[in-house]
Protein backbone atom coordinates (compact mmCIF):
# COMPACT_ATOMS: atom_id res chain seq x y z
CA UNK A 1 0.00 0.00 0.00
CA UNK A 2 1.31 3.47 -0.83
CA UNK A 3 0.56 6.26 1.59
CA UNK A 4 1.44 9.83 2.25
CA UNK A 5 1.93 10.47 5.37
CA UNK A 6 -2.03 8.87 6.19
CA UNK A 7 -3.45 8.79 2.42
CA UNK A 8 -3.86 5.30 1.50
CA UNK A 9 -3.66 5.53 -2.33
CA UNK A 10 -3.48 2.10 -3.37
CA UNK A 11 -0.87 -0.33 -4.36
CA UNK A 12 0.31 1.45 -7.76
CA UNK A 13 -1.60 5.00 -7.83
CA UNK A 14 -1.93 7.11 -11.29
CA UNK A 15 -1.39 10.50 -10.25
CA UNK A 16 -3.21 13.11 -12.48
CA UNK A 17 -0.34 15.91 -13.15
CA UNK A 18 -1.03 19.91 -12.43
CA UNK A 19 -1.55 21.23 -15.86
CA UNK A 20 -2.07 25.45 -16.16
CA UNK A 21 -4.83 25.86 -18.07
CA UNK A 22 -5.77 21.93 -17.98
CA UNK A 23 -6.54 20.69 -14.53
CA UNK A 24 -9.15 23.00 -12.98
CA UNK A 25 -12.31 21.05 -11.28
CA UNK A 26 -14.28 20.09 -14.33
CA UNK A 27 -11.63 18.19 -15.47
CA UNK A 28 -10.11 16.32 -12.30
CA UNK A 29 -14.16 15.08 -11.79
CA UNK A 30 -13.76 13.24 -15.20
CA UNK A 31 -10.16 12.06 -14.35
CA UNK A 32 -11.42 10.78 -10.77
CA UNK A 33 -14.59 9.43 -12.21
CA UNK A 34 -12.77 6.87 -14.84
CA UNK A 35 -10.10 5.77 -11.87
CA UNK A 36 -7.39 8.90 -10.93
CA UNK A 37 -6.26 8.22 -7.48
CA UNK A 38 -4.45 11.20 -6.47
CA UNK A 39 -5.53 14.87 -7.87
CA UNK A 40 -3.74 18.18 -8.19
CA UNK A 41 -4.64 21.59 -8.69
CA UNK A 42 -3.34 23.70 -11.38
CA UNK A 43 -0.39 25.59 -10.16
CA UNK A 44 -1.03 28.71 -7.91
CA UNK A 45 1.09 31.56 -7.94
CA UNK A 46 2.17 32.31 -4.82
CA UNK A 47 2.17 36.28 -5.02
CA UNK A 48 -1.11 35.99 -6.43
CA UNK A 49 -2.82 33.68 -3.36
CA UNK A 50 -0.81 36.46 -0.68
CA UNK A 51 -2.06 39.35 -3.10
CA UNK A 52 -6.16 37.76 -3.14
CA UNK A 53 -5.73 37.60 -6.60
CA UNK A 54 -9.24 36.37 -8.59
CA UNK A 55 -7.34 34.00 -11.13
CA UNK A 56 -5.01 32.18 -8.23
CA UNK A 57 -7.78 32.17 -5.30
CA UNK A 58 -10.24 30.47 -7.57
CA UNK A 59 -7.38 27.75 -8.20
CA UNK A 60 -8.06 26.68 -4.50
CA UNK A 61 -11.69 25.15 -5.36
CA UNK A 62 -11.55 21.57 -4.23
CA UNK A 63 -14.52 19.27 -4.04
CA UNK A 64 -15.61 16.28 -2.14
CA UNK A 65 -15.41 13.89 -4.44
CA UNK A 66 -12.03 14.53 -6.12
CA UNK A 67 -10.42 13.81 -2.59
CA UNK A 68 -7.66 13.15 -1.93
CA UNK A 69 -6.08 15.97 -3.65
CA UNK A 70 -2.90 18.29 -3.34
CA UNK A 71 -2.78 22.19 -3.85
CA UNK A 72 0.37 22.75 -6.15
CA UNK A 73 2.27 26.37 -5.34
CA UNK A 74 4.99 27.98 -6.92
CA UNK A 75 7.28 30.53 -5.49
CA UNK A 76 10.64 31.61 -5.12
CA UNK A 77 10.68 34.02 -1.98
CA UNK A 78 10.77 32.57 1.23
CA UNK A 79 8.47 34.64 3.22
CA UNK A 80 5.61 34.64 0.45
CA UNK A 81 6.22 30.97 0.01
CA UNK A 82 5.52 30.80 3.95
CA UNK A 83 2.13 33.02 3.62
CA UNK A 84 0.82 31.04 0.77
CA UNK A 85 1.15 27.66 2.64
CA UNK A 86 -1.35 28.92 5.53
CA UNK A 87 -3.46 29.60 2.77
CA UNK A 88 -3.38 26.65 1.68
CA UNK A 89 -3.73 24.77 4.88
CA UNK A 90 -6.90 27.00 5.46
CA UNK A 91 -8.50 25.87 2.18
CA UNK A 92 -8.27 22.34 3.09
CA UNK A 93 -6.38 20.06 0.51
CA UNK A 94 -5.09 16.09 1.70
CA UNK A 95 -1.57 17.51 0.92
CA UNK A 96 0.58 20.87 -0.06
CA UNK A 97 2.73 20.39 -3.42
CA UNK A 98 5.81 22.59 -4.42
CA UNK A 99 6.52 22.96 -8.42
CA UNK A 100 9.78 22.13 -8.62
CA UNK A 101 10.00 21.79 -12.45
CA UNK A 102 7.90 24.27 -15.11
CA UNK A 103 10.02 24.98 -17.40
CA UNK A 104 7.76 28.34 -18.44
CA UNK A 105 10.54 31.69 -19.02
CA UNK A 106 7.89 33.33 -17.17
CA UNK A 107 8.25 31.28 -13.64
CA UNK A 108 11.93 30.10 -14.48
CA UNK A 109 13.18 33.89 -14.65
CA UNK A 110 12.24 34.75 -10.99
CA UNK A 111 14.01 31.28 -9.97
CA UNK A 112 10.49 29.59 -9.12
CA UNK A 113 9.36 26.26 -10.66
CA UNK A 114 12.76 24.51 -12.31
CA UNK A 115 14.55 27.55 -12.13
CA UNK A 116 15.14 26.51 -8.66
CA UNK A 117 17.33 23.92 -9.84
CA UNK A 118 19.99 26.23 -10.11
CA UNK A 119 20.08 26.91 -6.77
CA UNK A 120 19.29 23.43 -4.87
CA UNK A 121 20.61 24.97 -1.44
CA UNK A 122 18.03 27.72 -1.27
CA UNK A 123 15.47 24.85 -2.62
CA UNK A 124 16.29 22.98 0.29
CA UNK A 125 15.80 25.67 2.29
CA UNK A 126 13.13 26.83 0.89
CA UNK A 127 11.13 23.08 1.36
CA UNK A 128 12.26 23.03 4.81
CA UNK A 129 10.62 25.77 6.19
CA UNK A 130 7.43 25.09 4.48
CA UNK A 131 7.31 21.66 6.13
CA UNK A 132 7.55 23.09 9.27
CA UNK A 133 4.99 25.59 8.87
CA UNK A 134 1.95 23.18 7.85
CA UNK A 135 0.54 20.64 9.16
CA UNK A 136 -0.15 19.30 5.80
CA UNK A 137 2.11 16.70 4.35
CA UNK A 138 4.69 18.37 2.04
CA UNK A 139 5.24 16.63 -1.36
CA UNK A 140 7.74 17.88 -4.17
CA UNK A 141 7.19 17.67 -7.69
CA UNK A 142 10.59 18.77 -10.22
CA UNK A 143 12.81 17.53 -12.80
CA UNK A 144 16.29 15.83 -13.39
CA UNK A 145 18.20 18.97 -13.24
CA UNK A 146 18.45 22.26 -14.89
CA UNK A 147 20.59 20.80 -18.19
CA UNK A 148 22.75 18.12 -19.05
CA UNK A 149 25.47 18.73 -16.81
CA UNK A 150 23.38 19.09 -13.41
CA UNK A 151 21.50 15.88 -13.33
CA UNK A 152 21.78 15.40 -9.49
CA UNK A 153 18.29 14.17 -8.79
CA UNK A 154 19.81 11.02 -6.74
CA UNK A 155 21.23 13.67 -4.42
CA UNK A 156 18.25 16.46 -4.35
CA UNK A 157 15.76 13.72 -3.69
CA UNK A 158 17.63 12.40 -0.42
CA UNK A 159 18.18 15.90 0.78
CA UNK A 160 14.36 16.85 0.10
CA UNK A 161 13.76 13.34 2.08
CA UNK A 162 15.52 14.29 5.00
CA UNK A 163 14.08 17.79 5.65
CA UNK A 164 10.73 15.78 5.82
CA UNK A 165 8.55 15.83 2.38
CA UNK A 166 6.63 12.95 2.14
CA UNK A 167 6.83 11.91 -1.76
CA UNK A 168 8.04 13.10 -4.74
CA UNK A 169 7.34 12.99 -8.51
CA UNK A 170 10.18 13.42 -11.42
CA UNK A 171 9.63 14.21 -14.76
CA UNK A 172 12.11 12.65 -17.02
CA UNK A 173 13.75 15.60 -18.47
CA UNK A 174 16.08 18.74 -17.41
CA UNK A 175 14.45 22.09 -17.84
CA UNK A 176 16.54 23.00 -20.61
CA UNK A 177 14.69 19.85 -22.42
CA UNK A 178 11.61 22.07 -21.68
CA UNK A 179 8.94 18.88 -23.08
CA UNK A 180 11.25 17.52 -26.06
CA UNK A 181 12.77 14.33 -26.61
CA UNK A 182 11.68 11.36 -24.75
CA UNK A 183 11.53 11.30 -21.22
CA UNK A 184 14.67 9.55 -20.04
CA UNK A 185 13.41 7.47 -16.64
CA UNK A 186 17.28 6.05 -15.74
CA UNK A 187 17.71 8.76 -13.18
CA UNK A 188 13.81 8.37 -11.61
CA UNK A 189 15.31 4.75 -11.54
CA UNK A 190 18.18 5.47 -9.22
CA UNK A 191 16.22 7.52 -6.71
CA UNK A 192 13.63 4.57 -6.16
CA UNK A 193 16.73 2.39 -5.78
CA UNK A 194 18.80 4.67 -3.47
CA UNK A 195 18.56 2.70 -0.23
CA UNK A 196 17.91 5.51 2.12
CA UNK A 197 14.83 6.15 0.24
CA UNK A 198 11.60 5.91 2.05
CA UNK A 199 9.11 7.78 0.88
CA UNK A 200 6.91 7.02 -2.52
CA UNK A 201 8.86 8.09 -5.89
CA UNK A 202 6.76 8.49 -8.61
CA UNK A 203 7.82 8.52 -12.08
CA UNK A 204 6.15 11.22 -14.49
CA UNK A 205 6.64 11.91 -18.62
CA UNK A 206 5.14 10.20 -21.66
CA UNK A 207 3.11 7.49 -20.03
CA UNK A 208 0.70 7.34 -22.63
CA UNK A 209 -0.62 3.71 -22.66
CA UNK A 210 -1.17 0.68 -20.34
CA UNK A 211 1.40 -0.91 -21.95
CA UNK A 212 4.46 1.63 -21.15
CA UNK A 213 3.14 2.12 -17.42
CA UNK A 214 3.14 -1.66 -17.14
CA UNK A 215 6.94 -1.49 -18.41
CA UNK A 216 8.23 1.34 -16.49
CA UNK A 217 6.71 0.21 -13.47
CA UNK A 218 8.63 -2.99 -13.72
CA UNK A 219 11.36 -1.07 -14.93
CA UNK A 220 12.06 1.24 -12.65
CA UNK A 221 9.95 0.31 -9.43
CA UNK A 222 8.30 3.70 -8.72
CA UNK A 223 5.65 3.69 -6.57
CA UNK A 224 2.94 4.98 -9.13
CA UNK A 225 3.12 6.90 -12.31
CA UNK A 226 1.96 10.49 -12.70
CA UNK A 227 -0.20 11.21 -16.57
CA UNK A 228 -0.47 14.94 -17.96
CA UNK A 229 -0.80 15.03 -21.49
CA UNK A 230 -1.88 11.92 -22.51
CA UNK A 231 -5.36 12.64 -20.22
CA UNK A 232 -6.88 15.86 -21.85
CA UNK A 233 -9.77 14.45 -24.25
CA UNK A 234 -8.95 11.24 -22.99
CA UNK A 235 -9.72 10.39 -19.13
CA UNK A 236 -9.98 6.97 -19.98
CA UNK A 237 -6.30 6.50 -19.93
CA UNK A 238 -6.37 5.85 -16.13
CA UNK A 239 -8.90 3.14 -16.18
CA UNK A 240 -7.19 1.21 -19.02
CA UNK A 241 -4.00 1.31 -17.58
CA UNK A 242 -5.72 0.21 -14.18
CA UNK A 243 -7.41 -2.99 -15.92
CA UNK A 244 -4.07 -3.95 -17.73
CA UNK A 245 -2.56 -3.76 -14.63
CA UNK A 246 -4.50 -6.13 -12.97
CA UNK A 247 -5.82 -8.45 -16.04
CA UNK A 248 -3.27 -7.84 -18.60
CA UNK A 249 -5.70 -6.76 -21.04
CA UNK A 250 -6.47 -4.23 -22.82
CA UNK A 251 -9.64 -2.65 -22.40
CA UNK A 252 -11.98 -1.41 -25.50
CA UNK A 253 -11.40 2.20 -26.33
CA UNK A 254 -14.37 4.27 -25.29
CA UNK A 255 -17.69 4.04 -27.46
CA UNK A 256 -18.99 7.16 -29.01
CA UNK A 257 -21.63 7.51 -26.85
CA UNK A 258 -19.27 7.08 -24.10
CA UNK A 259 -16.66 9.97 -25.51
CA UNK A 260 -19.93 12.50 -26.25
CA UNK A 261 -21.21 12.09 -22.66
CA UNK A 262 -17.76 12.57 -21.09
CA UNK A 263 -17.35 15.89 -23.27
CA UNK A 264 -21.20 16.60 -21.71
CA UNK A 265 -20.30 16.07 -18.08
CA UNK A 266 -17.34 18.14 -18.47
CA UNK A 267 -18.74 20.91 -20.32
CA UNK A 268 -21.67 20.97 -17.55
CA UNK A 269 -19.65 20.79 -15.11
CA UNK A 270 -17.06 23.85 -16.33
CA UNK A 271 -19.80 25.82 -16.55
CA UNK A 272 -21.05 25.24 -13.02
CA UNK A 273 -17.45 26.48 -11.70
CA UNK A 274 -17.28 29.24 -14.08
CA UNK A 275 -20.62 30.72 -15.39
CA UNK A 276 -21.48 30.13 -19.15
CA UNK A 277 -19.67 32.27 -20.89
CA UNK A 278 -15.89 31.31 -19.40
CA UNK A 279 -17.35 27.68 -18.71
CA UNK A 280 -18.43 27.48 -22.81
CA UNK A 281 -15.23 29.50 -23.72
CA UNK A 282 -12.96 27.02 -22.06
CA UNK A 283 -14.44 23.97 -22.70
CA UNK A 284 -13.30 24.32 -25.89
CA UNK A 285 -9.97 23.81 -25.91
CA UNK A 286 -11.23 19.75 -24.96
CA UNK A 287 -13.68 19.30 -28.03
CA UNK A 288 -10.78 18.49 -30.30
CA UNK A 289 -9.25 15.93 -27.88
CA UNK A 290 -12.47 14.07 -27.18
CA UNK A 291 -13.39 13.67 -30.30
CA UNK A 292 -9.88 13.03 -32.27
CA UNK A 293 -9.67 10.64 -34.96
CA UNK A 294 -12.88 10.51 -35.70
CA UNK A 295 -14.16 10.68 -39.49
CA UNK A 296 -15.76 13.99 -40.53
CA UNK A 297 -15.30 15.53 -37.16
CA UNK A 298 -14.56 18.58 -38.16
CA UNK A 299 -17.91 20.32 -39.02
CA UNK A 300 -19.22 19.44 -35.56
CA UNK A 301 -15.88 20.95 -33.85
CA UNK A 302 -16.41 24.01 -36.09
CA UNK A 303 -19.78 24.32 -34.54
CA UNK A 304 -18.77 23.43 -30.85
CA UNK A 305 -16.06 26.00 -30.52
CA UNK A 306 -18.19 28.73 -32.16
CA UNK A 307 -21.44 28.03 -30.24
CA UNK A 308 -22.69 29.95 -26.88
CA UNK A 309 -25.77 28.32 -25.79
CA UNK A 310 -25.28 25.53 -23.79
CA UNK A 311 -28.77 24.22 -24.95
CA UNK A 312 -27.28 24.60 -28.67
CA UNK A 313 -23.99 22.91 -27.42
CA UNK A 314 -25.67 19.51 -25.98
CA UNK A 315 -27.64 19.49 -28.88
CA UNK A 316 -24.48 19.25 -31.17
CA UNK A 317 -23.27 16.46 -28.36
CA UNK A 318 -26.74 14.56 -29.12
CA UNK A 319 -25.83 14.96 -32.60
CA UNK A 320 -22.76 13.60 -32.86
CA UNK A 321 -23.87 10.25 -31.03
CA UNK A 322 -26.61 9.90 -33.03
CA UNK A 323 -24.95 10.14 -36.51
CA UNK A 324 -21.48 8.08 -35.40
CA UNK A 325 -23.55 5.53 -33.66
CA UNK A 326 -25.75 5.19 -36.91
CA UNK A 327 -22.78 4.68 -39.68
CA UNK A 328 -21.33 1.80 -36.84
CA UNK A 329 -17.78 4.41 -36.60
CA UNK A 330 -16.28 1.63 -34.27
CA UNK A 331 -16.45 -0.51 -37.42
CA UNK A 332 -14.48 1.73 -39.24
CA UNK A 333 -11.55 1.63 -37.21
Amino acid sequence: MVKIGNIELGEFPLLLAPMEDVSDPPFRAVCKQNGADLMYTEFISVEGLIRDADKSVQKLDIYDDERPIGIQIFGAEMDSMMQAAEIVEAAGPELLDINYGCPVKKVVCKLAGAGILQDIPKMIRLTEAIVKSTKLPVTVKTRLGWDENSMHIVEVAERLQDIGIQAISIHGRTRKQMYKGEADWTLIGKVKENPRMHIPVFGNGDIDSPQKALEYRNRYGVDGVMIGRASIGYPWIFREIKHFLQTGEILDPPSIEERVETARTHLVKSIEWKGVKLGVNEMRRHYTNYFRDLPGIKEYRAKLVTEYEPSVLHEILDEIKVNYCEHSYEAVI
